[in-house]
């Protein structure tokens, strides 16, 4: 398998690596430590309280991320101008929260689901009134023009590719719990024969065809490409690459034919940039999962329940 890092981020993964004494999504044996549902935490005594504990800072992802793009959006919306949404990384953001989260300290994140993160501690979505948001979204699988005529199998099996939040919370659950993306999804293909037949049913396997696939570095969506690798690879006789890239270099690269496509586009809100973008130059195969949602996220001890509580 060719999984190719992106080496910036591998040093972000590293540097939060070091925090969590050895945990994140990649190659790591060492368990996240259970943490412990604490009561609430006190009213704040004004309304800037809060503000100025968390030095007005939501924690974010990767620059460039649709999720960042909506969540500055809705930022705008409720006019919360003395708030900055902080750039990171999946790793970072998640190493923040469980650092504040085992203090019992507040703490701000953009988040979504499906995520591990709301398996292993008591989390909640601010409500969003203004439905600035939208409500739940798909990921959509992407592939770039002439693909279903340069290599039918991979088509096929990509647009038949379809799996439940549960599925993926599952291959993600282990890859925090220290196994490799590779090996947790090696199991749930094993583990899961029924659903993953009627994926690649009548499809006739190729002899070592090679294919590129783009992911981001969210543990979602490690979790989905690992297993769709796994299942060209050993199912139908691809050898596939893995290109990790940001969010608008992924969907580039499927644009201008660099790779030949990624199960990683949220939409219809998400990623609706990107789809005005390039619309014309990819096929959308449509969702692969169903039910996923993006937000303001903080630890359900804290007295705070709206983005209006912010303003």
């Amino acid at each position: 398998m060719m999984n190719k890092a992106v080496p910036a981020l591998l040093a972000v993964m590293m540097g939060a690596t070091a925090w969590l004494a050895g945990c994140s999504s990649q190659n790591t044996s060492t368990q996240i430590p259970t943490a412990t549902v604490v009561g609430p935490i006190p009213s704040e005594t004004s309304d800037n309280a809060l503000g100025e504990k968390l030095d007005y800072k939501i924690i974010g992802i990767d620059a460039g991320a649709g999720s960042m793009v909506k969540t500055e959006e809705v930022m705008n919306l409720y006019g919360l101008d003395k708030w900055q949404l902080v750039e990171g990384s999946d790793a970072a953001m998640t190493a923040a929260l469980i650092k504040a989260y085992e203090a019992k300290e507040p703490i701000i994140i953009t988040g979504w689901t499906p995520h591990w993160m709301f398996k292993k501690m008591d989390l909640k979505y601010l409500e969003d009134p203004k439905n600035g948001f939208g409500g739940a979204e798909q990921i959509h699988t992407i592939v770039r023009k002439g693909l279903k005529e340069d290599q039918p199998a991979a088509y096929q099996f990509l647009d038949k590719f379809w799996w439940e939040p549960a599925d993926m919370e599952s291959v993600m659950v282990q890859m925090i719990d220290g196994k490799d993306p590779e090996v947790a999804a090696a199991e749930w293909v094993k583990n899961n024969e029924v659903k993953v037949a009627k994926w690649v049913e009548g499809i006739q396997p190729v002899q070592k065809e090679k294919l590129t696939l783009a992911y981001v570095a969210w543990d979602s969506e490690i979790a989905s490409s690992h297993v769709v690798e796994h299942v060209l690879e050993q199912k139908l006789g691809y050898e596939v690459e893995l290109s990790q890239v940001q969010t608008g270099p992924m969907w580039a690269g499927v644009a201008i034919g660099d790779v030949d496509g990624m199960v990683a586009a949220w939409l219809p809100s998400t990623d609706t940039s990107y789809l005005k973008k390039f619309g014309g130059q990819i096929e959308d195969l449509g969702p692969n999962l169903d039910g996923t949602k993006i937000g303001l996220v903080v630890p359900s001890y804290m007295n705070i329940s709206s983005i209006e509580d912010l303003q």
